[in-house]
């Protein structure tokens, strides 16, 4: 299509380019080129081989040169908007370029043909020249192969069709592509639309006898091609339909045997037929033919012999052309008969249980029968005979019965016999022997799984075997089957109906003359699995770094095949650890753990079908293993035992220093040197030692204890106290004063008390002065001795008197004083020979230091039992003394 009008140079660009839009649509709903009035695309509409080159030649017009102010070197090319590479170009003259391209399949249409304009006025737009359509492909293969055959009509044979076919070629032509059937009759021509791989023609009148040609035309675009021409006679392509009415009858009398009878499907004016006969087992696709040659002739009906009495069977029938040319009818439909019943052709298979040991007198057996593989009919009962030590016992099963128990002693032989409308079969016998120890058992007994089924597999104990029984039990449900092979057989497999993860107990039987010999007995899984459940752990025993736990073994259901390990996993925090465990492990114990930490355990089943992990279980370690809380304390008090032992051992060792720390000891009063000290016998101590303590002895006499006053000594009680607490500081002794505390005095008890004695201690304090009545005090300064002494005081020392003391007029203390020890029993006093006390050392006290004291009693100083009136020979307790501080007060 051309367009005529002229384009306006006022007009913009948007417009042109919308109207070249509109024309360009136009053209393509009109025809097969896109043109405008700028040039033409030579060769127009073209088809494209497919790897052969193509090329186009644009030629622009004078009027398009004019109006686009393009040449030829102006001109680009595009498949539908892909742009042409500029190699591929050719310009012709200035008016025409051709471009050249490989021809793919990936080429699309339409071919453009675009000029880039010169004209100021057009802004050097692109504009399309001319566009053509074209399309691609291959052109047609040569069919080849062709085949015919004519198929017979049932009702109108001499107008059967004639099916033919070829193989039409690999490759797709892409293009679209005709093919047509003809056949050449020798009056005329046939010619049929076909498909691509095949066709039918179809006749007014069948030839026969009379040769026709044929062969295929494909035809395209690109080209035609034609097969080779096949020549045959109709004849000997004729596939005749199957044979009609085909039925089975059964005959009586005749129980192997069947009659097939059919109709012919093809007229008689047609080649005659042979046939061809199958037949199977009901149930069965394992068919077997008769053979062609028993078959041949015009025949309607054959005798099927040679078969299973009273089993059903399934009968086809086909045929063909007689002279074997053509092709085999289709097989017709099933029909099918029984057999008539036989006597049973085959004994029934007899085996026993034996539920009690071989040392019982009698035997419980459990018998059980199969029903004959060859019972050729219907089996309505079972004879059973037994006979035991020359006796023979006879019994009936029914049809449904399959076994029956009875106690037998052995030896015995059982008969088992089955028997059906028609006869009885052959018998069975099995032998329970006294022993079952021959033959012996098999060897090396292995079941696996294999091919759907379990293959057992086992070595001979010796050759000439009868045979064998294998006979498997469910361990679930206690379900049980067996089977028998030849003494022969190394291996067999078991046809029975096993279920994946269930474990049955398989044994092997080797049989000698009807004797069972002992079974060899394995286990084995048709499939295994992983466990149903995982193991549950209960805990058995916690420690500080260990902690044993214990599971049950998984039921048979549960376990789904062989255990082979047990796998525990264990957890603290983010560190996780595992240790493997046969397969008979119903208990672990995992040591080396943390105290005091929060542990989770698993435990998981594995088979070799998989594994089965189960819940899990959180424990806590101790603080303390057992038994530590009960070590430390062991530990504890033998360290207390030995330190105390120890600190014995240190006391007896030091007794004495602890002694003289604790105990310090007073010297014998009896021996002081306070006896010599007088006015008239002066005794000069010796001055102490510079720096030396003063030691206080202290005299404690509670000497209101009325308890211990006899009865003439009570009325001199206000007395007593009147002269040992006439002054605060005065001791009693020659008119000095050694004690610093009103707490210190002297007991005056003339009898009783005497028990007393020797529980207490009399405690001393005696001053040393330089000078005393009227001699010149000494600068030494006084000191002080304490001492503790079981003797009582002298009686110098106890009942001295005091002049200064009574005339001083001082009123006795009133205070009482705590008795704290007892007199010991004065020793007689020589007054004749005044008395010498020898000085008294005493340790330092705690309360503060002490010195030493010395006193001298004066010659004109009485006796201190005439003065107090105190019995030599009765003695009341001394009192105790505590440590005092004591100062020296000058008379």
């Amino acid at each position: 299509m051309s367009h005529n009008g002229e384009s306006n140079s006022e007009m913009d660009a948007s417009h042109r380019a919308l109207l070249l839009l509109s024309w360009a649509c136009m053209v393509l709903a009109s025809t097969d080129s896109v043109e405008f009035c700028c040039g033409r695309i030579f060769p127009e509409s073209p088809v494209l081989e497919v790897g052969k080159e193509f090329t186009a030649t644009c030629v622009l017009s004078e009027k398009g040169k004019k109006e686009t102010g393009a040449t030829a070197d102006d001109i680009y090319w595009d498949f539908k908007n892909v742009p042409v590479p500029k190699e591929y170009y050719t310009k012709l003259n200035d008016s025409a370029a051709s471009m050249t391209v490989n021809v793919t399949s990936d080429l699309e249409s339409p071919l453009k043909c675009n000029v880039i304009t010169r004209l100021a006025s057009l802004h050097s737009s692109p504009r399309i020249v001319h566009g053509v359509f074209f399309s691609v492909g291959y052109p047609p293969e040569k069919p080849r192969n062709l085949t015919c055959m004519v198929v017979l009509s049932v009702h109108n044979p001499s107008r059967s069709p004639m099916t033919c076919w070829w193989d039409p070629g690999t490759r797709d032509p892409i293009l679209d592509t005709s093919y047509t059937l003809i056949v050449r009759e020798p009056t005329k021509n046939h010619s049929f639309a076909a498909e691509r791989d095949r066709g039918q023609v179809h006749f007014e009148t069948l030839p026969v006898y009379v040769s026709v040609d044929i062969w295929v035309q494909a035809e395209n675009k690109l080209g035609k091609e034609r097969s080779d021409v096949y020549t045959v006679d109709p004849v000997d392509i004729i596939k005749p339909n199957p044979p009609l009415k085909v039925h089975v009858t059964s005959e009586q009398g005749f129980p192997t045997s069947l009659l097939v009878r059919w109709n012919q499907s093809v007229e008689s004016v047609y080649p005659s037929l042979k046939y061809n006969i199958r037949f199977c087992a009901a149930g069965s696709d394992m068919w077997s033919e008769i053979p062609p040659n028993d078959t041949l002739g015009p025949i309607e009906s054959f005798r099927v012999q040679y078969l299973e009495p009273y089993t059903e069977y399934v009968f086809q029938v086909r045929c063909m052309s007689q002279n074997g040319y053509g092709y085999w009818s289709e097989w017709s439909q099933n029909a099918t008969a029984k057999t008539p019943e036989a006597k049973p052709s085959s004994k029934p298979d007899l085996w026993r249980y034996i539920t009690s040991s071989e040392d019982c007198a009698e035997t419980s057996v459990e018998l059980m029968w199969k029903a004959p593989v060859h019972s050729n009919g219907r089996i309505v009962g079972y004879n059973i005979t037994v006979q035991e030590d020359g006796k023979v016992k006879s019994f009936q099963a029914s049809e449904g019965d399959q076994m029956y128990k009875t106690s037998v002693k052995r030896p015995v032989l059982i008969t088992l016999t089955a028997h059906n409308s028609v006869g009885a079969s052959p018998a069975a016998y099995l032998i329970i022997p006294k022993t079952n120890r021959d033959p012996l058992p098999v060897k090396n007994v292995t079941c696996l799984p294999r091919d759907g089924t379990l293959w057992v597999e086992w070595e001979p104990p010796r050759p000439n075997l009868t045979e064998y029984v294998l006979e498997w039990v469910s361990v679930s449900d206690g379900a049980m089957d067996w089977q028998r092979e030849p003494g022969s057989a190394r291996q067999a497999s078991l046809k029975g109906d096993f279920q994946p993860f269930k474990r049955y107990n398989v044994s092997v039987y080797p049989v000698h003359q009807g004797k069972p010999g002992k079974p060899v007995t394995v286990q084995a899984y048709l499939q295994q699995g992983p466990p149903s459940v995982g193991p549950s752990v209960r805990e058995k025993s916690t420690g500080k770094t260990h902690m044993e736990f214990q599971w049950d073994e998984l039921t048979l259901d549960q376990m789904n095949g062989f255990i082979t390990n047990y796998t525990v996993f264990y957890k603290t925090g983010d560190t996780e650890k595992f240790i493997t465990l046969p397969a008979n492990a119903t208990s672990c114990k995992l040591r080396s753990l943390s105290a005091e930490s929060k542990y989770v355990v698993w435990v998981m089943a594995s088979t070799a079908g998989g594994s089965t992990i189960g819940p899990g279980f959180t424990f806590n370690t101790l603080k303390y293993a057992s038994g530590e809380i009960e070590a430390i304390v062991v530990l504890v008090c033998i360290g207390f035992l030995f330190f105390t032992v120890l600190t014995v051992l240190v006391c007896i060792n030091k007794k004495e220093m602890i002694k003289k720390h604790v105990w310090p000891q007073v010297p014998d009063p009896s021996n002081s040197t306070i006896a010599n000290w007088s006015p008239d016998f002066p005794s000069r101590p010796e001055a102490p030692k510079e720096g030396s303590l003063t030691d206080v002895s202290v005299v404690e006499v509670d000497v209101f204890d009325k308890k211990s006053l006899g009865e003439e000594d009570k009325a001199s009680l206000p007395l007593k106290k009147d002269k040992y607490l006439s002054e605060e500081h005065s001791s009693g002794i020659g008119g000095s004063s050694c004690m610093s505390s009103p707490r210190q005095s002297v007991s005056d008890s003339d009898e009783g008390d005497s028990g007393q004695t020797t529980a207490s201690t009399v405690q001393y304090s005696s001053v040393v002065a330089s000078g005393y009545k009227g001699q010149t005090p000494s600068q030494v300064p006084p000191s002080f001795a304490r001492s503790e002494s079981t003797q009582p005081l002298l009686d110098s020392e106890e009942h001295h008197d005091d002049p200064q003391g009574q005339d001083s007029g001082e009123q006795p203390h009133t205070q009482r004083y705590p008795r704290t020890g007892h007199f010991r029993r004065p020793r007689t006093v020589d007054e004749s020979s005044p008395l010498k006390l020898h000085q008294i050392e005493m340790a330092e006290h705690s309360s503060g230091p002490l010195g030493f004291c010395s006193v001298e009693e004066g010659s004109q100083q009485t006796t201190p039992t005439a003065e107090a009136g105190i019995d030599d020979e009765n003695v009341g307790p001394a009192p105790s003394y505590m440590p005092q501080r004591s100062g020296y007060r000058p008379q």
